[in-house]
């Protein structure tokens, strides 16, 4: 298990913040202080990509793959027709072919329709696709913060993945089809090997029984085969659907601002954990005392352009403790009269709002962030703290 001291130990020393305005660094503790001053005081060194003359790659908001569809054609075997003996089995085994044949084109027809739901979810995933590279690649060299046509191609990009969603919908009413099927072909079976205990049936009455039990029997194996493709089906698309969500508030979060995050937290701390990140869920909320932060926000001026760097912060932990849990602490200046202090309280809590708030757009869980505020006497300005937990 990865410790709260090493995990900060080795984010310090890692951690790179590019600055638009308001990103500096300390020295004491290469923690990034995302204003204009360092917290110790000392002049801030702002990294600039212009005045440094190298480009930094910063990840495109990434979407997963559209997860692999089932490839399999349900073709029903068909059903061998008989002759009729005049017997009551005879008849019994006329009804049940009858009811064979009824029920594998209902599969025909079933099977048909999930190629064209294969189909349509392909073309649809394509479209989205198309159009997340679109506004990936025009975030990826820097545009206008809520560039209209980022817009209108975030708007078609949450119809395609609707389209998506509901092609989902559609292949999922197809399993509960399905399913009816496979109950009905369970009929079958018990009424075929049912039919072999009646009396005063002929040899070939057996005959046809027994080639009308073989045709049921694999009937049933391809609706069970059908059922269970298109259950997985549904299953890893809605996945995907419910992570793709995630992405595109994301990346409405960087058009609003112009510029590019990752992908989204929760989905970041999701991959990790799948590839053997450590964990370690925190309980309740700790004292904040004599604890590092992981990133301070000095609030000495407006538009403070903070979002990057808290993203890469908290992705970076992640990586680490997939679980990881945070005390966002609104921090006011404990100097002045009580009105001042009131005040400046009041406005350090809503700065915390709107840090929360940009976290959350970036996909990590409101209950992964404890919020909460005091005062301090070292500081002459609002600020905000996110800790590790």
């Amino acid at each position: 298990m990865t410790s709260t001291k090493a995990l900060t130990t080795i984010l310090g020393a890692t951690l790179l913040m590019i600055g638009a305005s308001g990103c500096s660094f300390t020295e004491e503790s290469l923690w990034p202080s995302l204003s204009g001053e360092d917290p110790a005081g000392g002049a801030a060194q702002e990294a600039s990509v212009e005045n440094t003359g190298v480009a930094t790659a910063v990840p495109a908001v990434q979407t997963n793959a559209q997860p692999t569809l089932g490839t399999t054609n349900f073709v029903p075997t068909g059903v061998t027709p008989g002759q009729e003996t005049g017997t009551f089995v005879g008849k019994k085994v006329i009804e049940l072919r009858d009811e064979l044949q009824n029920l594998q084109s209902a599969i025909g027809q079933h099977n048909q329709i999930l190629q064209q739901v294969r189909a349509k979810v392909i073309a649809d995933s394509q479209r989205y696709h198309n159009t997340i590279a679109a506004m990936n690649a025009r975030l990826q060299v820097g545009t206008t913060p809520g560039n209209p046509i980022l817009v209108q191609q975030f708007n078609n990009a949450q119809s395609d993945l609707d389209q998506i969603d509901g092609d989902i919908t559609d292949m999922n009413r197809l399993g509960q089809a399905v399913a009816n099927d496979s109950s009905m072909s369970a009929f079958l079976a018990e009424s075929a090997s049912a039919a072999f205990n009646v009396s005063g049936a002929v040899d070939e009455d057996h005959r046809q029984l027994a080639v009308l039990q073989d045709e049921v029997n694999r009937t049933v194996v391809l609706i069970e085969r059908l059922h269970t493709e298109v259950s997985k089906d549904v299953r890893r698309q809605s996945a995907y659907i419910s992570t793709e969500r995630s992405n595109l508030n994301l990346l409405s979060s960087g058009i609003r601002s112009g510029e590019i995050y990752g992908i989204s937290l929760v989905n970041q701390a999701m991959a990790s954990a799948a590839s053997g990140g450590s964990g370690n869920m925190a309980g309740n909320p700790l004292d904040t005392t004599g604890r590092r932060p992981l990133v301070v926000i000095r609030f000495d001026r407006t538009d403070i352009a903070y979002e990057q760097a808290l993203y890469n912060a908290v992705k970076k932990v992640l990586e680490r403790r997939p679980d990881a849990t945070f005390d966002l602490v609104a921090v006011a200046p404990s100097h002045g009269d009580e009105a001042t202090i009131a005040l400046n309280s009041s406005k350090s809590r809503r700065n915390a709002e709107n840090v929360l708030r940009s976290l959350v757009d970036m996909g990590l869980p409101p209950a992964r962030v404890a919020v909460s505020g005091k005062t301090a006497g070292n500081t002459d300005v609002n600020e905000v703290h996110l800790y590790l937990r």
